[in-house]
């Protein structure tokens, strides 16, 4: 190794990287061979790789090798030991002449050490990795960006008793055994792709295995890995893997590539799961379930996400992202891909309204707040802290408005031109929308500024009428955002439907595009003034302000037949009436005449006869508190909570014999995977919801009984969470019970925490706190942290207590867990956030505790930017 003591230093690293500075990589590595020999606490890593000078680069005779806490044990040039490589921070630097070179490196790391769960990591006896985004370069020396694409040839050797399945991308080449106890495998990719998607697991592991054969007659041999005894919870997930095999060849003709696709169970995982090619890895929260341990909302994500990776194959392997400005490319096209899959495979009205709630609590507060980026972002200093709700969220909304203003057959002419042009390549969310534009027939040039400006746009909406003739006039405005003051006008496709208030008809749907910041369309033959449904299937990603009354309301809430537009109009009749009773605009009467409303409507829900208890249950969900707090600038958390609380009680009373029956109807019906039997589980906590606003003593009693009757977690789960927010005797008894029953069983008692810290207990934050010191409680595992903490975050009573109590206890994990798992600790932030959106006097207090979080000396860059961001934004 050359000395450089005497040399001038190298330039630091930018803090921020922009994305008008990218620039091809001067060198490719089309191939490179890794050889490990595994250990928990000391694996060696021998990497070889062949690089070319780029002809589409900038020509450099320096070749930078990203790394993250790593040291050169060894390199050599063309087989040669070679000296004259330096380091730029991680970063190994080798001055090479020519246009191509062979490079190996060794190195040693500790993965037992590795409490980041990025590279390669121990977990529970078993080594593993997540390279997604930049956990390569922890495990070796590479130009680590996705758009260095390499072919992959993995040699790993270990322990046959500590490690007896070795597993990696690909194709199995090799294995044998050798004679000091050890074995090896060799596993080749021919599927060139970036370091981020490269996988290896090791350990103590059993199958679950079944075949899938393609549409071409190919035979791919299909495994799940789990730990023994988790093998027989496994059968859901290979069904929705089956299932998403099948659909993707139908709905979008992508065929699977390799021999064989694996799965392997992870407990200690940073995200959901990971797509790395043939060898996807997962948060075991994905994948195990039985309906003793499992909701039905864990059966859906399981099937959401299985199916989510498995597209992956297509959308972000075989056709990846440039650079990580273009991760919405992937991501959000591939969660558009798994809700369409999804709403195949169940109710497709109650998946939309399911999306559209998710999106609503999670990216619209995302959007309003300091932390607001366009799904194209155009700088980060840490790449991790744009897994956001608007990469995945708002961008598949966007690319589903696509699809309104294309249709599915010529959007799917569009993907199949965006896959033949560019697979095996590193490819641009430009790419794709010039693929939709040149296979569909669109002009998209005004369109494009979905992808460049952020922030929710508003759309004021009015309706006049005179001489027969309807005149609807739309007007948006996209506010203002971090570093965007002035916006333009966006491309906002509204499906729409005018009703004539006698028959509780419409002739049909209109598709209104609005391209100006007000546009007006007349409609002729309406002898009287129609009700307008607007946004029907929630075809953009807006908030709708619309003047429309509380009969028009209930009657869209009666006779819409748009399944999200009827939900629509449940939730505005609620949202108008609480947002007025929050900021003291309602009288008593006219408190009693908009509870009066919602309760009629309620009443109409609950009898109608053409409704499935799935979508009931829809329809009968309050908005939740973020979506209101969103609609009211400086907020009192604690009135939105007391207000949204009142309205249960009332509604708990004044229908108590309708959610009565509702509740033993539905406890009638045995358990099954049918809609009839997942929507009568959905309903009999509900019902149970509201009785306990109203009737705490009978709701525990009923919630008891259901808790001790209980066959599946679904009705147990609901059960628990009602007597969580009760102060009633049957809640001690039941925690105990559901603690003992499955002591153990991590992603049960994951619930177990979750279900106290986000109670409507009045005592929540001192239980929150008691729960941090149990025994079952730890830092190192991202489930239970995000389990405990940011449920209790979610729970706007508890943690926008008026004293800051909150607000410490969250700060205090960020500060604790931020040398543990910067990454984890970094998506705790942002509920502190949010103080601009409160009420001055919480404000100070949020404020007050990330400068404390600020303060703190060697933060992860992934806290630092977060905190600085939302001090600043």
């Amino acid at each position: 190794m050359t000395d450089l003591s005497n040399s001038p230093p190298l330039p630091a690293a930018p803090g921020v990287i922009n994305r008008a500075d990218y620039r091809p990589p001067a060198w490719l590595v089309p191939e490179i061979a890794l050889d490990f020999a595994l250990a928990l606490d000391a694996t060696r890593v021998r990497s070889t790789i062949r690089v070319e000078a780029n002809p589409a680069g900038e020509p450099s005779s320096l070749l930078r090798l990203n790394g993250d806490g790593l040291a050169a044990r060894e390199v050599l040039v063309d087989g040669q030991a070679h000296n004259d490589w330096r380091m730029d921070g991680g970063d190994l630097l080798i001055d090479l002449p020519g246009a191509a070179h062979e490079i190996t490196i060794e190195t040693l790391i500790d993965p037992s050490a590795n409490t980041q769960l990025s590279g390669l990591y121990a977990s529970g006896g078993m080594l593993c990795t997540q390279c997604e985004a930049e956990g390569f370069r922890r495990i070796a020396f590479f130009p680590d960006r996705p758009d260095v694409l390499s072919v992959y040839s993995v040699r790993m050797a270990g322990d046959k008793a500590a490690f007896p399945v070795l597993l990696a991308n690909g194709n199995p080449v090799a294995s044998g055994e050798n004679a000091d106890g050890t074995h090896w495998a060799e596993w080749h990719d021919p599927w060139p792709k970036p370091s981020y998607l490269f996988a290896l697991v090791a350990g103590d592991l059993v199958a679950t295995r079944d075949r899938f054969v393609t549409r071409s007659g190919r035979a791919v041999d299909l495994a799940i890995w789990v730990r023994q005894g988790d093998e027989t919870r496994t059968g859901h997930a290979m069904r929705s893997l089956i299932a998403s095999m099948k659909w993707d060849e139908e709905a979008y003709g992508r065929e699977y590539d390799l021999d064989l696709f694996n799965i392997v169970a992870v407990s200690d995982f940073n995200a959901g799961a990971m797509e790395n090619k043939g060898l996807n890895i997962f948060n075991t929260r994905y994948i195990l379930a039985d309906p003793e341990t499992a909701t039905d909302a864990d059966y859906d994500a399981i099937e959401s996400v299985v199916a989510h990776e498995y597209f992956h194959n297509w959308s972000g392997n075989r056709v990846t992202c440039r650079d990580w400005f273009q991760l919405s490319l992937k991501e959000g096209f591939t969660v558009l891909r798994d809700q369409q899959f999804s709403a195949a495979m169940g109710s497709a009205p109650v998946k939309r309204i399911e999306d559209v709630r998710i999106l609503r609590a999670a990216q619209f507060p995302e959007d309003s707040g300091p932390l607001a980026h366009p799904i194209r972002p155009d700088s980060y200093q840490e790449i991790s802290n744009f897994y956001t709700a608007t990469v995945y969220n708002k961008g598949a909304e966007v690319i589903r408005m696509m699809t309104v203003l294309a249709g599915l057959e010529r959007f799917r002419k569009g993907t199949d031109l965006y896959f033949e042009r560019h697979d095996g390549e590193a490819a641009t969310c430009e790419d794709f929308v010039r693929a939709i534009e040149d296979g569909a027939g669109l002009d998209l040039a005004q369109f494009r500024r979905w992808y460049a400006q952020a922030g929710t746009p508003r759309v004021e909406v009015s309706l006049t009428h005179a001489g027969g003739t309807a005149r609807v006039t739309l007007r948006q405005t996209v506010p203002p955002t971090p570093g965007q003051p002035d916006k333009l006008p966006m491309v906002i496709p509204l499906r729409a439907a005018l009703f004539d208030r006698t028959s509780g008809t419409h002739r049909g749907e209109e598709l209104l595009v609005l391209t100006e910041t007000e546009q007006s369309w007349t409609f002729d033959g309406f002898a009287e003034p129609p009700v307008l449904s607007i946004n029907r299937g929630f075809s953009a990603p807006v908030a709708i302000s619309s003047p429309a009354s509380s009969a028009d309301l209930l009657f869209l809430a009666k006779h819409d037949d748009d399944p999200f537009a009827r939900y629509e109009a449940m939730q505005q009749l609620v949202v108008q009436h609480l947002v007025a009773a929050v900021e003291g605009r309602l009288g008593e009467s006219e408190r009693d005449a908009g509870r009066r409303a919602i309760g009629d409507a309620i009443a109409a829900v609950l009898a109608d006869p053409a409704l499935d208890d799935l979508m009931r249950g829809e329809l009968l969900i309050l908005p939740g508190e973020a979506y209101l707090a969103e609609q009211i600038p400086a907020v009192d958390p604690s009135r939105v909570h007391d207000e949204r609380e009142a309205l249960k009680a009332w509604l708990g009373a004044a229908l108590g014999a309708q959610w009565r029956a509702l509740h033993d109807r539905c406890s009638a019906v045995a358990y099954g995977l049918s809609a009839e039997s997942r929507g009568a589980r959905k309903l009999k906590t509900l019902a149970l919801v509201f009785l306990a606003a109203a009737d705490p003593a009978d709701a525990a009693a009923r919630a008891k009984r259901q808790y001790d009757a209980a066959d599946n977690m679904t009705d147990r789960q609901g059960a628990l969470m009602v007597l969580c927010g009760l102060e009633a005797p049957e809640r001690a008894a039941a925690l105990a019970d559901f603690h003992d029953r499955f002591a153990g069983n991590m992603l049960v008692i994951d619930k177990w925490f979750s279900l106290q810290a986000g109670s409507l207990h009045p005592r929540a934050i001192e239980h929150v706190k008691a729960l941090a010191g149990h025994p079952d409680f730890t830092l190192t595992n991202p489930n239970r942290v995000r389990a405990l903490y940011m449920t209790f975050a979610a729970n706007a009573g508890a943690f926008h207590a008026a004293d800051g109590e909150g607000y410490r206890l969250l700060a205090d994990l960020i500060v604790r867990l931020d040398p543990i798992n910067g990454n984890v600790a970094a998506r705790c932030v942002p509920p502190l956030g949010r103080w601009r959106k409160v009420e001055p006097q919480r404000a100070a207090l949020m404020r007050a505790q990330l400068e404390r979080i600020a303060a703190v000396p060697d933060l992860s860059r992934d806290v630092r930017e977060q905190v600085t961001r939302s001090l600043e934004g």
